[in-house]
């Protein structure tokens, strides 16, 4: 039975790798996403889609990775783009584990060299 560490580890290859059709293999039965920043809540079928759909999708690159027991925690880069600009963002992406598959995850996704606010430099 795989790990929640391994569970993240291979969902993020299997984006980087744009392998869609492999992604529903990781997912519980009752998964569910949540994307913090939105308020969206999908289940497998939805998120799936969602991912493979995304427009200018080019690369996942996993910066960090921290895991206990059942939960695993990943923060990532993405770098996509369209109309010929590229664009990176950062998500950090946390797993519940059940049954050896990801039965929940929370995204919280963010801009990358947005300027911070006056004073606090």
């Amino acid at each position: 039975m795989a790990t929640a560490e391994e569970l993240l580890r291979e969902l993020c290859a299997r984006i980087n790798a744009h392998s869609w059709d492999a992604l529903a293999e990781l997912l519980h039965a009752d998964f569910v996403c949540r994307y913090v920043h939105t308020g969206e809540r999908l289940d497998a079928e939805g998120w799936v889609r969602l991912n493979a759909e995304y427009p200018g999708f080019e690369r996942l690159e996993v910066l960090d990775v921290v895991a206990a027991g059942n939960r695993a925690v990943c923060r990532a880069r993405i770098v996509g783009g369209s109309h010929g600009s590229t664009e990176e963002f950062q998500v950090a992406s946390f797993i519940t584990e059940r049954d050896g598959l990801i039965a929940e995850l929370t995204e919280v996704w963010a801009d990358v060299g947005a300027e911070p606010p006056e004073g606090t430099r």
